[in-house]
């Protein structure tokens, strides 16, 4: 086994150029002191942000995820970066603009757009939008209001760039956590980062792709790293700390992690709440 990972000192600057819900930014450290000593290839089938892909910068990597403006984006960043800064210039930081460009998928104009300019509306949204947040209702359309900041950078093209050398040997793809098993080997390493499961009734966040994240996909992504160990592939799984998950992973390595979620809408609801780090080897 070989570790896949660029020497720090080779290493692109770079940071995610898209604010993700559940994000890991603010964990990377307590994920990368549990990274396996050693590994093949790097598999991440939840991309969201990519914190700790950016950070890794794997030599041999397979990213992926259900979602297609997320995967679009992850594309044209990688293939298309100049044209697509050029695009992101056009767009101000303005109410009406941003409702304008937030409700365009309604329209059938949205169809006629290249992937470039979808790509360049979802980096604008989520420079834009309140949290950074990524919800869509029942039919597919963005329904995130306006945010308020200060002078947002809505065009960092030098970390774009950035960004985009670290994708380039990069394998992306659209689809399910379940569509990698074919390709996955023994001493391969996947990390798993998906939609948390609810601490409580409330806390359920769902919209991340109208069809949700429910309790019968966590019990699926937990037999599948079943399958992943009995065939010597290693794994690491982010989530929440919610008894389902405590009860399903009961057999292997369980470590609490505390993260700050700005999530809820009452500030006084914010803060450090415990998460679980998952993993099927020492």
């Amino acid at each position: 086994m070989s570790v896949s990972l660029v020497k720090t000192k080779d290493k692109i600057q770079c940071k995610p150029y898209l604010k993700w819900v559940g994000g890991k930014s603010q964990l990377k450290s307590e994920l990368i002191s549990r990274l396996p000593t050693s590994f093949n290839r790097y598999f991440e089938p939840f991309i969201g942000g990519g914190a700790l892909f950016f950070t890794l910068q794997p030599h041999s990597a397979f990213i992926s995820d259900i979602n297609p403006d997320l995967i679009n984006t992850y594309q044209v960043v990688k293939d298309y970066i100049e044209e697509l800064i050029q695009d992101l210039k056009q767009h101000v930081y303005d109410q009406d603009y941003y409702l304008k460009i937030r409700n365009i998928d309604r329209s059938t104009e949205f169809s006629t757009w290249t992937k470039i300019q979808k790509a360049s509306r979802l980096i604008y949204l989520n420079k834009s939008c309140f949290n950074g947040l990524y919800r869509v209702n029942s039919k597919g359309h963005f329904n995130v209001p306006f945010g308020r900041y200060t002078n947002p950078t809505l065009v960092d093209d030098l970390n774009l760039r950035a960004c985009s050398k670290v994708l380039k040997n990069c394998q992306i793809g659209l689809n399910s956590f379940l569509a990698i098993e074919h390709l996955l080997q023994k001493n391969d390493f996947v990390y798993f980062d998906p939609p948390y499961a609810p601490l409580n009734t409330t806390s359920n966040f769902t919209s991340y792709t109208p069809d949700g994240f429910a309790h019968d996909m966590q019990v699926a992504l937990k037999n599948f790293c079943d399958r992943l160990t009995d065939r010597g592939v290693q794994f690491m799984l982010s989530n929440s700390s919610a008894q389902l998950i405590l009860d399903l992973y009961s057999d292997y390595k369980i470590e609490l992690v505390y993260a700050t979620r700005a999530i809820n809408s009452k500030a006084h609801k914010r803060g450090k709440i415990p998460e679980v780090i998952v993993r099927n080897y020492q």
